[in-house]
């Protein structure tokens, strides 16, 4: 019995260091210094005669402190554990053992999530994730897969605590989907997200050929942050965009196909976002001048633009050679991604929204720069 306990004893030591590294890497100070300064503001007079600021404060303030009470938590159970750990030596019991072990389990994953959540510096990658889905060529079988793929992400959103909100969703002809757009909504979103953008590759035999033979499918993903209409120097003129107004389809309640309240807008540029799940076509250009200016503001960043009008619409190729990540369901089980290398045979699960592995090695290799050769 001393032995395992001496052995979790000896694993909680080992990890200390990382756990004292973590109070930096989060900069726990400056934290708590800027939570006595939000707190302040919070209590000076007038603080709720502006709504939307006083909103953003308080949202400010709720993250600060769940960032240190999360800390705080892993600590008091590390010294919990090192406790049980004495007294089970002490009094020669092991029916703390169980939950010795599922308590270090538990906390090894919470600093493993929280050292990734430290790498998410980038200067959106605290925002929420507007994520756009694209069949590619090859008809039902495409669209098939490219719901598929809707699934599996908001699955992921359900099991990982974010929310998501459909956006636009366009049936397929005969099973699937064209294409869909989802807010996911919760702090990193898009830092967790970002990784995702880009072809994915499917390789299975098709439900819809009666022959039974080997497929392939593609379907891209496009992953922007949510960008708040003040954070930019920047409009969109009416005359930037042409606007499209369309019977809605798909999902999205009663009142979808009843009116022409759907939205499409199209920049000068050749960006196109489009919205129908809202009730009414003034809800829906609202939010499509919401996804508009996100797209636009995250391209002219990522390409280092001096402007807006600087910014021309790509269209991406999906299709062989541009891929991400391969998902192979016959002759064997595989889900491999081609940048980082990781990969795992139990494709069931990936499909099911178990997509942490590969989140995680993108932000670690990002982190270090150690990309596969291709």
């Amino acid at each position: 019995m001393n032995i395992e306990f001496d052995s979790y004893k000896q694993k909680l030591n080992d990890i200390k260091p990382a756990l004292d590294g973590l109070a930096d890497s989060l900069n726990l100070v400056g934290l708590k210094n800027e939570l006595e300064r939000l707190h302040a503001m919070q209590e000076a007079p007038g603080f709720w005669d502006d709504v939307e600021k006083s909103q953003k404060t308080v949202m400010k303030i709720k993250q600060a402190e769940n960032k240190i009470t999360r800390y705080e938590k892993m600590v008091s159970s590390w010294e919990d554990m090192q406790t049980i750990c004495e007294m089970a030596e002490e009094e020669d019991d092991d029916s703390m053992l169980p939950e010795l072990k599922e308590g270090f389990e538990t906390l090894t994953h919470e600093m493993e999530t929280c050292r990734l959540e430290t790498l998410l510096t980038g200067k959106y990658d605290k925002n929420n994730a507007i994520m756009s889905f694209q069949a590619g060529a090859g008809g039902t079988e495409a669209q098939d897969w490219c719901q598929m793929l809707y699934r599996m992400y908001t699955r992921w959103a359900e099991r990982s605590g974010f929310t998501y909100k459909l956006m636009d969703y366009q049936e397929g002809d005969e099973a699937g989907i064209k294409s869909a757009s989802i807010l996911v909504e919760g702090e990193n979103a898009y830092g967790f997200l970002k990784g995702e953008s880009g072809v994915h590759r499917l390789v299975r035999v098709s439900p819809f050929d009666a022959n039974a033979r080997r497929q392939t499918s593609f379907s891209a993903i496009e992953v922007i942050p949510e960008i708040e209409d003040d954070s930019e120097d920047f409009e969109i003129r009416p005359d930037e965009y042409e606007m499209q107004v369309f019977r809605s389809s798909g999902a999205g309640g009663q009142h979808i196909n009843k009116t022409s309240s759907a939205v499409r807008l199209i920049h000068k540029s050749g960006i196109v976002v489009s919205c129908q799940t809202e009730r009414s076509q003034f809800q829906n250009k609202e939010t499509c001048l919401r996804m508009l200016r996100s797209k636009l503001v995250e391209i002219r960043e990522r390409e280092h633009l001096a402007t807006i009008a600087d910014i021309k619409g790509v269209q991406q190729k999906i299709e062989w050679g541009s891929q991400i990540r391969n998902y192979v369901f016959m002759p064997y089980t595989l889900v491999k991604d081609t940048r980082t290398g990781c990969e795992t045979s139990n494709v069931n699960a990936v499909m099911d929204g178990a997509l942490d592995p590969f989140i995680e090695s993108y932000l670690n290799c990002l982190a270090s720069g150690n990309w596969v050769q291709k």
